[in-house]
């Protein structure tokens, strides 16, 4: 098998028609002629040799490793043509991953173009970004606009004021760099002192001195012999051409030294306007006008900055909308008006569209009941689209959850399948340490006396749940579970409120447990996922919002590993929209079983019996937790062994006040005469 890259050809072969029968006479029902063969359709699969791109490690293009399924590659064949390309995706298939790629084909297919990328928050957007400059994307085309840039976690900033700050840096690298070029060759001066001088350098030094040079191999010279550039490239790794290299392979080893010196020159041809312009402003509006090819906002940016953007004369060619069940119908069309049309101007105006979401999850939030109610605006454009019957392309195998895990929401995509390997890679085929099941829904009665609480409207609280789950966490870091590996979602702002208090109370600066990964809202964790999930529904008295099965599909679709619910059950039990979703969920006990004399990893298959001990109660497991604690420091005081260090968690920082004010429009319906939520699908 030889390896890739792979160029592909499709060949339809027609065979020839057989000849007709002889006789004199014919059956009335025999045809005229003989009928014809089917088209036979090969594809002929050649390779080729990718061109050099220099002797340093640096100059290799960064691949992608990820192998798509056939939808997959479906879907991203179909984004990379002109045109509108819908494509919804399950919990777990690839929605980012197939965006990448997206961005990466045309970004290579077609240099010229440039591409708007725009989602409803900064935390998916950010996402996406952070895949973006991993693969073989050039920095200096990319550009992140909005406050969001700085929650992004990548090494370089982003932002407007950061990539200028890049290329002046890049600048000062590259003029380094010819100036060391001109040392090498023996040319007297100062020719890295700028831009400029460089490229009088370039064209006076360096273009003759390659034009010699492939003469001579022209003229059938050694190479090495001949190379002009030997001690400008003696940090590359050496031998620079190998003795037992052929003359063409020599050849393609100094075709890459000169593009490699030639990236340097055109570098600097694209950062001598920042030597020019004297302003910053002026700098960062060049920088999107002109150099940035990737350009990424939030639709709020987005229609906060428009007439501003549009006036700067910005034109684009393709819109790639993430989570776009997410964005209102209002604001999918603010991407498209960014650009003021021009009929004298060459360009033609947007030539792809492509939107990926899914809308079985969240839909957008509308705060105002009118509009919500009458003008039914929680419906996006994305689902609209689907629900018309546009032709889209559903991505069918998920690979995040363990396939018993990825079974309690399967019921929504009838379609959706598991990849193969989350039934045979060992974090899938191996228990949960300490827990006897991977998947569990824990009844939480009252704690003293009381269940869910309301200290203001829609700031809805449960204390019980609260202990419960910062109990269970600290169970879990007592048994060697990673602290980043473990997520605390709650339904209500107010009910992660109160989580986030008891952390503080009882995890924060204790070497033994620190603070969780992730705490947070149901609603700001879709796009997100880890591998144990502790999620707190908090009502005790009626489902509330939860009722909108979109939310709930988010809730339990986060776990790759482990998941773990704490609720009533007789609330949820009894709501007939939530009776398949929970189906489950109720088929286990609902006391969460304690595997004792087990750390974490553990050696226990997924599906072998063991013994197991039921909790009780949030008391119950609270008094076992903190014998466990008891019984740690003890062992660390004996051994002369000291505690670990606390763990360093990045956890992102949520806006309170939003997500109250989105608790209130979501519950904003009226509960006193029972009035579902109706699920549009």
């Amino acid at each position: 098998m030889f390896p890739p890259p792979y160029v592909l050809e499709t060949m339809t072969t027609v065979p020839a028609a057989p000849p007709p029968r002889s006789g004199k006479k014919r059956r009335r029902d025999q045809p005229d002629g003989p009928e014809p063969a089917p088209a036979a359709e090969t594809v002929q699969v050649t390779t080729y040799q990718p061109p050099n791109t220099g002797p340093y490690p640096t100059d290799a293009p960064r691949k992608n490793h990820i192998r798509f399924t056939p939808t997959q590659v479906e879907a991203i064949t179909s984004s990379t043509q002109p045109g509108l390309t819908v494509v919804v995706g399950p919990p777990g298939t690839g929605k980012t991953d197939v965006a990448t790629q997206v961005i990466s084909n045309i970004y290579h297919n077609f240099p010229e173009q440039r591409t708007l990328l725009v989602a409803h928050s900064n935390q998916a957007l950010n996402q996406l970004f952070a895949k973006i400059v991993a693969l073989d994307i050039d920095e200096r085309h990319l550009l992140r606009l909005g406050h969001g840039e700085d929650e992004l976690d990548t090494e370089a900033s982003f932002s407007k004021a950061g990539r200028v700050e890049s290329f002046v840096q890049r600048g000062a690298f590259y003029l380094a760099e010819v100036q060391r070029l001109a040392d090498s060759i023996g040319a007297v001066g100062a020719h890295g002192n700028s831009c400029e001088t460089a490229e009088y350098f370039d064209q006076v030094y360096i273009q003759p001195r390659w034009k010699r040079f492939w003469d001579v191999v022209a003229a059938g010279e050694d190479v090495a012999a001949a190379f002009p550039f030997l001690h400008f490239f003696a940090d590359a790794p050496q031998p620079l051409f190998p003795h037992e290299a052929s003359l063409e392979r020599a050849a393609e080893i100094a075709k890459g030294c000169e593009r490699h010196i030639r990236k340097i020159f055109d570098g600097l041809s694209e950062i001598r306007p920042f030597e020019i312009l004297r302003y910053q402003r002026d700098k960062s509006n060049y920088l999107l006008i002109k150099e940035a090819r990737i350009i990424a906002m939030t639709t709020t940016h987005a229609a906060i900055r428009r007439q501003e953007i549009a006036n700067l004369g910005f034109r684009y060619d393709n819109i790639i909308m993430e989570e776009a069940a997410q964005v209102t119908e209002a604001e999918s069309f603010i991407p498209l008006v960014m650009q003021k049309s021009d009929l004298t101007s060459k360009h033609t105006g947007v030539k792809r569209i492509v939107m990926i979401g899914d809308h079985l999850q969240n839909s957008p939030v509308i705060q105002n009941a009118a509009f919500r109610s009458y003008a039914n605006l929680e419906q996006s454009l994305f689902q609209r689209l689907i629900r018309l019957g546009v032709p889209h392309i559903t991505l069918d195998a998920q690979g995040r959850s363990r396939p018993s895990i990825a079974a309690l929401y399967k019921w929504r995509y009838p379609s959706l399948t598991n990849l193969p390997f989350t039934d045979t890679a060992p974090e899938f085929v191996r228990a949960n340490a300490g827990l006897r099941y991977e998947y569990q829904f824990i009844d939480v009665p009252d704690y003293k006396g009381h269940g869910e609480t309301e200290p203001s409207p829609h700031f809805i609280q449960n204390l019980g749940e609260a202990e419960y789950a910062v109990a269970l966490f600290q169970y879990l870091r007592l048994l060697g579970y990673p602290a980043e590996r473990i997520s605390i979602l709650c339904a209500y702002a107010g009910q992660r409120a109160l989580v986030r208090d008891v952390l503080g109370h009882r995890c924060k600066g204790n070497r033994l447990f620190g603070l969780p990964g992730w705490v947070g809202t149901v609603d700001k964790y879709q796009g997100e996922e880890n591998d144990y999930v502790i999620l707190s529904l908090t009502r005790t008295k009626t489902p509330g919002y939860l009722r909108d099965l979109r939310r709930l599909t988010v809730a339990l679709s986060r776990a790759r590993l482990g998941l773990y619910v704490l609720g009533r059950r007789e609330v949820f039990e009894s709501s007939l929209e939530l009776r398949e979703a929970f189906a489950g969920l109720w088929a286990r006990s609902a006391k969460l079983g304690v595997v004792t004399g087990e750390m974490f990893p553990t050696e226990r298959s997924l599906g072998e019996e063991v013994a197991f001990t039921e909790m009780e109660g949030v008391e119950h497991l609270g008094q076992y937790v903190y014998e466990m604690t008891q019984a740690k420091v003890k062992a660390l005081k004996e051994g002369g062994g000291s505690l670990p260090p606390a763990a360093q968690v990045k956890r992102v920082e949520e806006d309170d006040e939003e997500d109250e004010e989105a608790d209130a429009a979501a519950e904003n319906v009226d509960e006193a005469d029972e009035e579902e939520i109706v699920e549009v699908v």
